[in-house]
């Protein structure tokens, strides 16, 4: 087999199954582990996966700043929104980071419950301005308008004064191996922050982003508390760390 074959072969694999292991490729088409490696790494250099020990895993996805992302899959992310409302409890204090989906979910919750929302994202808070029994808290900082957040020094200070019931997260990436993870240092720092100073960790999740890494890492996949996905996607193996799967 030519090498563009077997890049063009194990890119299918990628897309079929989401990860490939080294030692499995160098066995299925006879050639050394080096040569593997090699593979990968030019795999890895052209987009197509992110290396990982022992193997590689599709990147997360990336499609933009949030005004594109909010328009993509948005009929899945309504349901997924309303799924997650559900999971919310009266007189809770929320985290509620930026993301489209977390968009579509601050757009969910009910009106009717008192809730105290706190989110680094002021889309999330324009979306909840016309709820009287919610209290909203925006941290302040850097706006930075490609991922419609506040981020920096500021807004992890301000963060690491409150405490919340429930963690919303936006993920960039959900994996069982490697985690929940994120695209952006600066996001990812205040995404920790929130997520040490929160009691429960819920993360809604388009297909697209579950056995998909980003480069930096939030959390092992045991944090999470609840995670709300499509059925299907190789969701069932998230249950050994005892997650509770809301399937929709």
């Amino acid at each position: 087999m030519l090498t563009e074959e077997r890049l063009d072969a194990i890119r299918r694999m990628l897309d079929d199954h989401g990860k490939v292991l080294a030692n499995d490729l160098a066995a299925q088409f006879g050639v050394s582990d080096d040569t593997i490696r090699r593979d990968l790494r030019e795999l890895a250099r052209l987009g197509h996966c992110r290396r990982v020990y022992g193997g590689a895993l599709l990147p997360a996805p990336d499609i933009g700043t949030l005004a594109v992302r909010t328009s993509d899959q948005a009929d899945i992310k309504a349901r997924l929104a309303r799924a997650t409302t559900a999971l919310v409890r009266d007189g809770q204090t929320l985290y509620i980071d930026a993301g489209s989906t977390n968009l579509a979910i601050a757009k969910a919750l009910p009106k009717d419950m008192r809730l105290t929302v706190v989110t680094n994202a002021p889309a999330i808070a324009t979306a909840l301005s016309d709820n009287p029994k919610h209290t909203i808290i925006v941290l302040g900082g850097l706006y930075d308008q490609s991922k419609g957040a506040c981020l920096g020094a500021q807004t992890i200070r301000e963060a690491t004064n409150i405490f919340a019931d429930m963690f919303i997260l936006g993920a960039c990436g959900v994996d069982t191996e490697l985690g929940v993870t994120a695209l952006d240092a600066g996001e990812a720092e205040i995404k920790r922050v929130m997520i040490a100073q929160s009691s429960l960790l819920v993360i809604a999740a388009t297909t697209d982003k579950l056995g998909t890494v980003a480069p930096f890492k939030l959390a092992d996949a045991a944090r999470i508390d609840h995670l709300v996905v499509e059925d299907g996607a190789g969701i069932e193996a998230y249950r050994q760390f005892d997650i509770e799967l809301h399937p929709i």
